[in-house]
């Protein structure tokens, strides 16, 4: 079941059904699921099913800020938090994340609502993420954007085994921590250190004056000290258990994403997207007549930190792949000359119709 709070109404129904209120203001949800809930907000466009979007590896919905408001206003956005992220319900303890947790969450969230399809809008982590769902659901997916990763991580066999022993030990002291954190505070902060902590933490990739998108939703005011704060997102999510792949298989997954209109974003001061991503392009690009490869200038965080660069690759491609719906739409009028070519096709073209309603009307009288 869905709970809504911040903007009333219901956020369901599945495809073509109607939603009791179509307001602006951004809704809060909160999806049930068996080990606790996903939380998520809903911007825009409650009328028509909205794009799904994913945030990376230890970052939360807060991610989208900057890029938000710079999207057509014709569809909706469902931002999540990932389990263990942002408010979003923490697994239970002893029990370590998995990135098939994430690909289910996908699917629930999808029968929740009662969507036969989705479109899918993800950064980082949530990338690879949505390169296996499109994958293994290609009929399912209508549209997938990719900021900054286009394939599942691969490591050589030896650098594999160190990981996971590695990522095994990190997991069992995290979820020491996780134990002992209901027993006693963790450490905390100012929130100027946390945001040299984000900063560095993300190698530079998030922007020191944009890392309050990020700690908004992953910091909790400390109970001890007044002017502090302690990260409250799961720390095993350091951890998850990754979805390895080898060349050979990321190459065959590509090839089964046929027909599924796919954006990939890459940063260009971003090393994610490199020489090994190349042999997955080159199929993406063959088989699939709806791939696109585009570079904007920033970091991994491009999104956050180059929202408008983003956007102007972004819009033109929702407008060709999920174009605005009259019943559904209206061309906000104080936008004039700032219109993408499309929306001002389909502007006049509503004009065109309420014209020849007004000159039936006349005829009549």
């Amino acid at each position: 079941m869905t709970s809504t709070a911040g903007g009333g109404g219901v956020a369901g129904g599945g495809d073509g059904k109607q939603i009791e209120q179509h307001e602006q203001e951004p809704m809060d949800v909160r999806i049930d699921m068996p080990w606790g809930y996903v939380v998520g907000r809903w911007y825009g466009n409650r009328q028509v099913r909205p794009i799904l979007a994913l945030h990376g590896w230890l970052d939360n919905l807060g991610t989208w800020n900057e890029l938000l408001p710079l999207l057509p206003t014709h569809l909706g956005v469902l931002c999540i938090d990932l389990p263990g992220h942002g408010y979003s319900s923490k697994l239970p303890e002893g029990i370590a994340y998995h990135f098939v947790d994430y690909l289910c969450v996908i699917l629930r969230i999808m029968e929740e609502y009662g969507w036969q399809k989705v479109s899918l809008m993800a950064h980082s982590m949530s990338a690879m993420l949505c390169f296996v769902f499109a994958s293994l659901y290609p009929h399912r997916m209508d549209l997938l954007i990719s900021v900054d990763i286009v394939k599942t991580r691969y490591r050589k066999p030896a650098s594999q085994i160190d990981y996971l022993r590695t990522n095994i030990e990190g997991y069992m002291l995290e979820d020491e921590r996780f134990a002992n954190a209901k027993r006693q505070e963790p450490p905390s902060y100012t929130y100027a250190e946390l945001e040299q902590v984000l900063h560095k933490g993300s190698d530079r990739s998030v922007l020191l004056e944009n890392c309050h998108h990020i700690l908004e939703r992953n910091v909790t005011k400390s109970t001890k000290y007044p002017d502090k704060y302690f990260f409250s997102r799961d720390g095993r999510c350091k951890y998850y258990n990754e979805f390895h792949t080898s060349p050979p298989f990321a190459a065959e997954l590509a090839r089964t994403i046929r027909n599924v209109p796919y954006c990939v974003i890459k940063g260009s001061e971003s090393h994610f997207i490199d020489e090994q991503s190349d042999e997955v392009i080159a199929i993406l690009r063959e088989n699939n007549p709806h791939f696109e490869l585009h570079e904007v200038q920033g970091t991994h965080h491009v999104h956050l930190n180059n929202a408008a660069g983003v956007a102007a690759i972004i819009n033109p491609f929702i407008m060709r792949h999920r174009p605005p719906q009259l019943e559904t739409w209206t061309v906000d009028s104080d936008q004039g000359e700032d219109l993408p070519d499309a929306v001002k096709e389909f502007k006049l073209a509503v004009e065109d119709s309420e014209n020849v309603k007004r000159r039936k009307r006349k005829s009549n009288l």
